[in-house]
């Protein structure tokens, strides 16, 4: 787990964690991670790895889908969050971006926007202050702001998700798959978008993306997901240069490239656990 040498705070730490869907489907295997305050952590994997389903066991969403946590602890800021509903969780600083770009559709880009501000209480000219913020950061949200969200592109989806979750003021966002279904420019763009936000905002970010060779060029430390597990982690750049994680995430080898099939899965949890 993360090496907290630089006396960071850790505002989440998920320790132990086992998830259980329709009492009898084990999804999460003894999970745990730690994201520090201002730093942005990846969880990498591949479909059905259980990022996913990590993120939502930390935003409390298991339930809609007959899912809870069995075992283990998640903490915010040294406080248990399980018994916390999702609108609570915003409230205290925590908000999840969810997979697939969920939009109001009906709604303007704008007025998505606005939604993200209705825990709020600091009155109109702060939330004016943040609108205009967000459109600095998504200059292509400001030209389609009075355009019906289920109009847009996918791209601009994924921006007003974003945006509309800094709406908030969150202290830590979780944002799962932002490159999902995107062409790569947009995807180099969404993650740009996210280290200036870390970076100039202050905001902390726990990333669940299966495209591992972007999000490790953009995370500082990152956790590899297999089958419910952590089988690997470290800082991004140990990970990037990792020649288990260039083989079969990356799809790099001394031999050149590879596909995840090719390989005997034996052999990957022979060498990782071995």
């Amino acid at each position: 787990m993360l090496d907290n040498t630089e006396n960071v705070e850790n505002l989440l730490e998920v320790t132990n964690i086992e998830v259980i869907y329709n009492h009898v489907i084990l999804v999460l295997k003894g999970v745990s991670l730690a994201v520090p305050k201002g730093k942005i952590i990846a969880l990498l994997g591949g479909n059905g790895a259980g990022k996913t389903t990590t993120l939502k066991a930390i935003s409390n969403l298991l339930h809609s889908e007959r899912g809870e946590v069995t075992k283990g602890t998640i903490t915010y800021r040294n406080e248990p969050i399980a018994n916390l509903n999702p609108a609570a969780l915003v409230k205290s600083g925590v908000i999840q971006v969810m997979e697939g770009r969920h939009c109001f559709e009906h709604l303007t880009i704008e007025e998505n926007l606005m939604t993200g501000a209705y825990t709020r209480r600091d009155g109109k000219t702060a939330i004016n202050d943040d609108l205009e913020m967000v459109y600095q950061y998504f200059p292509r949200l400001k030209e389609r702001r009075k355009s019906q969200a289920g109009y847009t592109s996918g791209g601009e989806q994924q921006m007003c998700a974003i945006g509309r979750a800094l709406m908030s003021r969150p202290e830590m966002i979780l944002l799962d798959e932002p490159s999902m279904g995107l062409a790569p420019q947009l995807v180099e763009q969404i993650f740009d978008i996210v280290k200036n936000l870390n970076e100039k905002e202050g905001v902390t970010f726990l990333l669940a993306e299966q495209n591992t060779n972007a999000a490790l060029r953009y995370a500082n430390y990152g956790y590899i997901l297999e089958s419910g597990r952590v089988v690997m982690d470290g800082p991004a750049e140990e990970l990037r240069e990792n020649p288990d994680v260039k083989e079969f995430y990356l799809g790099m080898s001394e031999e050149g490239r590879k596909s995840f099939r090719d390989v005997r899965s034996y052999r990957r949890r022979k060498r990782w656990l071995g």
